[in-house]
């Protein structure tokens, strides 16, 4: 009874060990913060919309390139638009398609990695081709092929081919297709290790079949280098789509993202500079602190990480 009764107070000890870990990583704790204020930021744009009273993606073309002002609190861009406003729209839809795209692709990486690994022999050999195949595939090129697709060939109306949702939809897509190669490869190797242990051979000679022993014995054991793999991977997303959308193969205006205001901004650069750097700057700051919150969540899983 006692070892049975100590069992929840393990569980929360190996919590509190990892989180603890995970503080003493400053940068990761900090880029935490960041990211915490980065959200709200975003999510301010509802109730600053409804006290300012200005709708993000209405023009004026007498207000273009106002200064900062009790109206415009970062000033308006080349269509007389909130400039601030715009921005927090603009972080929502980022954040979104790195969200999504992330987790889409991540799923289907990890339904190929826990395969492979597990059934191993011809099927790893087939799912391993096919994952070695996307990654030579040179990557921005194809990212830019397909996003160029013409959706009306493909059954969609025009009216949708042409709208914000779409724009959103094509980018989420395409960036899942394309990046799943290292989440399907990181698991597969775990897989590879996990299917070897005791507990699951006991599992498989009590006669339990191979999905459930994946679901119930390999994923579970596997949650730590998916959970890193996945915080890092929302950081390379953001930066995919900001890229497409700055390349014109992204989010399609007047919806905002991050990466389309810096593609509209780059004519401005000598007369608007502002307009450049604040997308510019949301973006770099994104990336970096989310990429520190991966190296944190790595060291505090890592059963090798010092005890503090």
């Amino acid at each position: 009874m006692s070892g049975i009764a100590t069992l929840p107070d393990r569980a929360i000890s190996v919590g509190r060990l990892r989180w603890r870990r995970f503080r003493t990583h400053r940068a990761a704790v900090a880029s935490l913060i960041v990211l915490a204020l980065l959200v709200l930021f975003c999510l301010a744009a509802w109730p600053l919309k409804t006290y300012l009273g200005i709708d993000p993606d209405a023009t004026d073309l007498l207000a273009r390139f106002d200064p900062p002002s009790a109206a415009h609190w970062l000033g308006t861009d080349d269509a007389g638009r909130d400039e601030l406003l715009r921005l927090m729209v603009g972080g929502q839809i980022s954040l979104l398609v790195g969200l999504l795209a992330t987790a889409i692709g991540g799923i289907f990486g990890l339904l190929i990695g826990v395969t492979s690994g597990y059934f191993g022999g011809r099927i790893d050999a087939a799912l391993m081709r096919f994952t070695d195949g996307m990654i030579i595939l040179p990557l921005l090129p194809l990212l830019i092929v397909l996003g160029a697709l013409d959706l009306t060939k493909l059954g969609f109306t025009k009216e949708f081919a042409t709208s914000g949702a779409a724009g959103f939809w094509r980018i989420v897509v395409i960036i899942s297709i394309v990046d799943w190669t290292s989440i399907a490869r990181l698991v597969r190797a775990a897989a590879l290790a996990i299917k070897e242990r005791d507990f699951v051979r006991a599992a498989r000679a009590s006669g339990a079949g191979p999905f459930y022993v994946m679901r119930a014995h390999v994923l579970p054991n596997v949650a730590t280098p998916i959970i890193v793999a996945f915080t890092l991977t929302v950081g390379r997303v953001i930066l995919l789509e900001s890229v497409l959308s700055f390349l014109g193969f992204g989010i399609v205006p007047p919806t905002p993202s991050w990466g389309n205001m810096l593609n509209n901004a780059q004519e401005l650069v000598n007369t608007a500079p502002a307009l450049a750097v604040y997308p510019g700057l949301l973006i770099f700051i994104t990336v970096i602190a989310v990429n520190f919150v991966g190296d944190g969540l790595q060291h505090a899983f890592d059963p090798r990480s010092e005890r503090s």
